[in-house]
């Protein structure tokens, strides 16, 4: 009979229907012309998507709650064991998006969750552990800088008071920004990992650290997500088992000069800070070409001030993002990106560091073992993009698991996974929980 269940638990797969239709309606939600989706952290549409999920999970009798951050725990408890700290197993994402984002990234690792749990329940599957779905609170960093900076507070990365303080463009506070919504919760915002140990990774000197608060272990915590890059497409393979994420610095850089009328200043006495822009942005690049293919500079933002097509600039402001997998190289950039930004007149501020993470050998082997089961074409690979598992690893074994997204496109309306790769995912992710059960 042992055996019989076995190969009754091998066999269960997710509800295609049901998860693709779920993907839609949840993509109805800030809906934009060309596909995407438009749900900035803590605004009336992320509200609305949120709200749905936690009808969803109360339907299944999830006990739903929410903590400091606003990020929504959904679990369904395994038999009673008689500890008063159950372990858990954490699977998730995160529901925000880009300003012009697409309708995978985040919300696929979310709702797969649900399906799973849901199968679940549906095949009364027994379970060791508690089985706990997340969505994380401005994954995206879009809105609210830095990124992940919910999941950070959940693994003690950034202090409660540091994270609602943050402000977006306009000057509100995310934890206004979370009252306003309803989502400012009260549960504890950090769990403690069955070890005492986690990694170092310490973030800029300007974020300290708050510890840990005893609360349920997390067994493991596992998050789908689609690639995000080009390489599982191009290699034709269904499923990436990730073994770690790049390392990521992000910096505020201000080029500073003196405004003046645009006619009657000839340009030999202008203090013009555009023409400084233009060849900083080239070395900055430079720089990143000479540490090889694995290198990443990305400027996203670019602003000037203050603003008017007939007044040279006072100031020109801009954003960096750096990556490379390997910390003493990602250090190597981001000393060079403050030695070419040293110049006159001249301000770079470092706002975000997340090392490169390594994540855990057993969780890892269970989602490729989860693969294997399945005849699934997999690889290993590392992550080119932050996810929230970065900060959940310090705290807790994790792994991820990519799906292919068309022409390595995200963060873009077009961002497209084909539906057999959407239910390879979260049939890998069932699996996975199945063998961490």
């Amino acid at each position: 009979m042992g055996g019989a269940y076995r190969e009754f638990i091998a066999m269960i797969t997710v509800n295609a229907t049901r998860l693709l239709g779920r993907m839609q309606t949840m993509a109805e939600i800030g809906a934009l012309p060309n596909g995407g989706v438009r749900r900035l952290a803590l605004t009336d549409e992320d509200k609305l998507a949120r709200e749905l999920f936690i009808r969803w999970c109360r339907e299944l009798n999830l006990e739903v709650t929410v903590d400091e951050m606003g990020s929504i725990f959904a679990r369904k408890r395994a038999r009673p064991r008689g500890d008063s700290l159950q372990p858990v197993l954490l699977t998730g994402s995160h529901l925000d998006s880009q300003p012009s984002g697409g309708r995978f990234d985040g919300v696929l690792g979310v709702l797969a969750a649900l399906e799973a749990v849901e199968v679940l329940i549906e095949n009364n599957i027994n379970h060791a552990y508690d089985i706990e779905i997340v969505s994380w609170t401005n994954e995206e960093g879009a809105r609210f800088a830095p990124a992940m900076i919910a999941s950070g507070v959940f693994a003690g990365a950034f202090t409660l008071e540091y994270a609602l303080d943050r402000t977006d463009a306009s000057g509100t506070r995310l934890g206004d920004a979370l009252k306003c919504i309803g989502f400012a919760g009260s549960r504890s915002a950090v769990y403690r990992t069955d070890s005492p140990e986690s990694p170092e990774s310490p973030e800029s000197p300007s974020l300290p650290s708050s510890p840990s608060l005893p609360s349920s272990p997390v067994k493991a915590y596992i998050e789908l997500h689609i690639e995000q890059g080009p390489i599982l497409e191009q290699a034709g393979e269904s499923i990436g088992i990730v073994g770690g994420v790049q390392g990521i610095r992000w910096y505020d850089v201000t080029i500073h000069g003196k405004e003046t009328h645009a006619g009657p200043s000839p340009m030999a006495m202008r203090n013009d800070p555009v023409p400084v822009l233009g060849a900083l942005i080239s070395r900055l690049y430079t720089m990143a070409a000479g540490f090889g293919d694995d290198a990443r500079i990305t400027i996203g933002e670019l602003s000037v001030q203050p603003g008017s097509r007939n007044t040279v600039p006072g100031t020109v402001q801009f954003s960096v993002d750096i990556r490379h997998p390997l910390a003493d190289t990602l250090q190597a950039m981001h000393e060079q990106v403050l030695e070419i930004c040293a110049g006159d007149g001249i301000g770079c501020t470092e706002i975000w560091h997340s090392p490169p993470v390594h994540f855990d050998a057993g969780c890892v082997d269970a989602v490729e073992a989860a693969a294997r089961q399945l005849n699934y074409a997999h690889r290993r690979m590392v992550s080119g993009a932050g996810h929230d598992a970065v900060y959940v690893s310090r705290v807790a074994p994790t792994a991820m698991i990519f799906i292919p997204c068309r022409d390595g496109i995200s963060h873009n309306e077009a961002e497209f996974a084909r539906d057999e790769h959407v239910i390879a995912g979260a049939n890998v992710l069932l699996a996975t929980l199945l063998k961490l059960k």
